[in-house]
């Protein structure tokens, strides 16, 4: 309740501008009967009210309603009223002036110019207290006069005080939509983030499964013929290569269906599933070796995935563009590293047309998405990625990759 009454003055403006020039209005045509003896008693009604000064000050109070609009215009018109009203043979004072120290805190208040707010009401309350001694210039300090320099130096205040909450409003509102901005900023970087991990993780399930699927058909359509057994047994090979693909395709794209949340997913694929992989693709023909050494030891769940992920592209890059029968993954588990290396001896059905094939292949995917992306998941969880020729032929990734997630510097601030 209270704060609807603080602003209801803001939302009814103009009938408190009117309001404020009635009370005037009448406060300046009864200071018109009063007269002050110079007794000490004060002043007292000595004559009746005024017409002149009712015109007069109904004009300054009629000007009040444009101080929004118009301040300067209208803190000249009411200052030029007090002094007619003085000379006249009125006293100046607070109430015979009251519109014009109204114009003083409207002029304060709403001019962007901070020397025009402070000056021109300085300068009308001094053609005040000046045309005040037009008359009566004794006694100096009268009550009138006394009422005139409180009346600038209040309306300076009170100026001053709404110009300061005004700005401190204006910079509350300002800050608030500052930290607007910069949320949802961070929720565009966020659904940014996401868009890439996803781009990823399709870019490595359908490279993936379309380099096994290319294969497996490729081998059934050779084996037709001659040995059809066998060529059926690679068909239902690719039946159960495409089904996966479809399931890790339906699991990846369900994270961007919110009806979808509550439906079950596949796991996370991670090493767990390492001799999986390497059976999908020995299935086409590739020969691997495996080779772990060091204590095997877990990893972040982000680590995990970025090593399946980064297995499973580099043996698919070997399917595509190598040429060659055999590949060796090796597994080195230190105390805080774990470093994966995927390589191919570089030999194949043609040497010199493989190796001629995979130098011109191998150099436009290392600029392509695949070993871009591969680094990527690999700097993502704190490790790093490096790829060329082996000295002695072949070509070989190589990936170190911490056992326990990096430290962020809010972490080690709270250490």
């Amino acid at each position: 309740m209270t704060a609807e009454w603080s602003q209801w003055p803001r939302r009814h403006s103009r009938v408190v501008d009117v309001v404020i020039a009635i009370l005037l209005c009448v406060l300046a045509t009864y200071a018109s009967r009063l007269a002050d003896h110079g007794n000490g008693q004060g002043p007292v009604v000595v004559r009746p009210a005024s017409m002149s000064v009712f015109a007069i000050s109904a004009t300054a109070s009629l000007a009040l309603l444009l101080r929004r609009e118009f301040p300067r215009a209208v803190l000249v018109i009411t200052t030029v009223c007090g002094i007619v009203i003085e000379a006249l043979g009125y006293e100046i004072s607070l109430l015979t002036a009251g519109a014009s120290f109204v114009a003083m805190y409207s002029i304060g208040y709403w001019s962007k110019d901070l020397r025009t707010a402070k000056v021109w009401p300085m300068v009308a309350g001094a053609a005040l207290l000046i045309a005040s001694f037009f008359q009566h210039f004794h006694p100096v300090l009268t009550g009138g006069r006394i009422t005139l320099i409180a009346g600038v130096l209040v309306a300076g205040a009170f100026a001053e005080a709404g110009r300061s909450r005004r700005n401190y409003l204006a910079a509350l509102h300002a800050r608030a939509e500052l930290a607007e901005r910069t949320r949802e900023e961070e929720a565009r970087q966020r659904v940014g983030e996401e868009r890439l991990r996803i781009a990823r993780e399709l870019h490595d399930i359908v490279a993936h499964h379309m380099a096994l699927a290319h294969a497996q058909a490729s081998t059934a359509a050779y084996l037709l013929r001659s040995q059809p057994d066998q060529a059926q047994e690679m068909l239902d090979q690719l039946a159960g290569t495409t089904s996966a693909a479809l399931r890790e395709l339906k699991a990846t794209v369900g994270l961007l269906r919110e009806d979808d949340s509550d439906a079950p997913l596949e796991p996370t694929p991670g090493l767990a599933q390492l001799s999986e992989l390497l059976t999908s693709f020995e299935r086409t023909g590739l020969t691997l070796s495996l080779s772990i050494t060091g204590v095997p030891r877990p990893l972040s769940p982000g680590a995990d995935l970025t090593a399946y992920r980064i297995i499973q592209e580099a043996l698919t890059n070997v399917t595509k563009h190598a040429g060659t029968a055999a590949a060796t993954v090796r597994l080195v588990y230190s105390r805080i590293l774990l470093t994966i290396s995927v390589s191919d001896d570089g030999g194949g059905e043609s040497a010199e047309h493989g190796r001629a094939d995979r130098d011109s292949e191998q150099d436009s995917d290392s600029q392509g998405y695949g070993l871009i992306g591969m680094n990527e998941r690999a700097v993502s969880v704190g490790g790093h990625l490096r790829a060329g020729r082996r000295p002695d032929g072949g070509f070989e990734v190589t990936t170190e990759l911490p056992l326990e997630p990096p430290r962020t510097p809010d972490h080690e601030d709270n250490s």
